[in-house]
């Protein structure tokens, strides 16, 4: 992966950044290194990695291009995962071969304009109609937008009263009637993925294409969120390791009062700070996706390694800003864009708000035991 990242992605990602372009050229390569089924079993034409392995191979693809790691994260975390975990045979035999082969592209839309953090505030609705349903939807800032073949969508499907009531996964497919792609997102970092917005308008599906049963729609969208949270987390080591690299080689090059920066203990400290709290984030990454793998529950541990990691990447990128200096703030340097990307590593599947508080209910639910 490092090798595939330092000779085919390097020498392109500030393009793909200053131009919000998705690298098309790399497409078949990374098909072939079956990047967008890394867990999904063999039979269905996936790797079938672990998730130690497959936070890796992202969060060597984020240390050279965030945007790349972003879509092949939320590819396979969010969009992949709750098909393999949830759908049917039918479903699985159906949609994973595609997925896995990157032939279809997938996309997990929950975020409405009155709905994110707070999912039971979700409006979209898919209503029975004959054999099927009828979605109506705007999900916004949906990673992988544009290029999705296949939305896994957040609907209510029975509109009663109870907030919670009624939320449900169903599988959009582009080329049905009503499915439609918003223009692109002017994002601040990530520029590379095409962010948008997907608009259904009386879109048919068939029955087919729902997840569970009606009504497991939170429980599907949590346990999809606590895998996609170790993804996110992965790409933040990324970002973080990336920032450790351009700083130290920066340090050591630029002079300043006659010595290398590296020779004074202010920008000594930065280095070791930041050092220091990637290895602590690596553990933690590491960590949730061994427990997942060992079938232990690892919401509080994707959480916190979430929290962490992407804090840890905005530090990093930020104190290495700082040791370059004026030239950290050009797009020459490529820590300014490392500085643009760490930042929505905070927000996306979940803030670091939220993720403080999920911590704290498994803490709660841990004392109460």
């Amino acid at each position: 992966m490092r090798e595939f990242a330092t000779t085919r992605l390097a020498p392109i990602a500030h393009e793909l950044d200053q131009q919000a372009r998705f690298p098309w050229e790399c497409m078949d390569e990374m098909k072939a290194m079956n990047l967008f089924g890394l867990q999904v079993p063999p039979n269905y034409g996936g790797a079938g990695l672990d998730s130690v392995s497959a936070c890796i191979v992202v969060e060597e693809l984020s240390r050279v291009s965030a945007a790349v790691g972003l879509a092949v994260c939320v590819h396979n975390g969010v969009a992949v995962f709750p098909i393999q975990a949830f759908g049917d045979q039918e479903q699985k035999e159906r949609l994973l071969p595609a997925m896995a082969s990157g032939d279809r592209i997938g996309a997990f839309c929950l975020t409405e304009a009155n709905a994110g953090s707070d999912i039971s505030a979700i409006e979209a609705t898919a209503v029975p109609s004959g054999d099927g349903f009828l979605v109506n939807a705007n999900k916004i800032f949906v990673t992988n937008g544009a290029i999705s073949d296949v939305a896994v969508v957040l609907v209510r499907i029975d509109g009663g009263e109870d907030p919670r009531g009624g939320l449900s996964l169903v599988v959009v497919e582009r080329g049905m009637r009503g499915f439609s792609v918003g223009p692109l997102e002017d994002l601040c970092g990530v520029r590379g993925n095409p962010v948008c917005s997907l608009l259904l308008t009386d879109c048919r599906i068939p029955g087919r294409n729902l997840l569970g049963r009606p009504g497991q729609g939170m429980r599907m969208a949590l346990a999809t969120l606590d895998v996609g949270r170790i993804g996110i987390a992965a790409q933040a080591l990324g970002i973080a390791q990336a920032s450790l690299d351009v700083s130290l080689e920066y340090a050591s090059q630029r002079y300043q009062f006659r010595s290398a920066l590296i020779q004074f203990q202010t920008i000594q400290n930065f280095l070791a700070d930041t050092a220091t709290e990637l290895e602590a984030a690596r553990l933690l990454v590491y960590r949730a996706a061994c427990l997942r793998d060992q079938g232990e529950p690892f919401g509080a541990a994707s959480a916190m390694a979430k929290l962490f990691a992407s804090e840890t990447a905005s530090r990093a990128a930020s104190r290495g800003v700082q040791i370059h200096g004026g030239y950290g703030y050009s797009k020459s340097y490529p820590i300014e864009r490392f500085f643009r990307d760490a930042r929505v590593t905070e927000i996306y599947e979940g803030t670091s708000e939220m993720q403080r508080m999920v911590i704290a209910r498994h803490l709660r639910e841990k004392g109460k035991r």
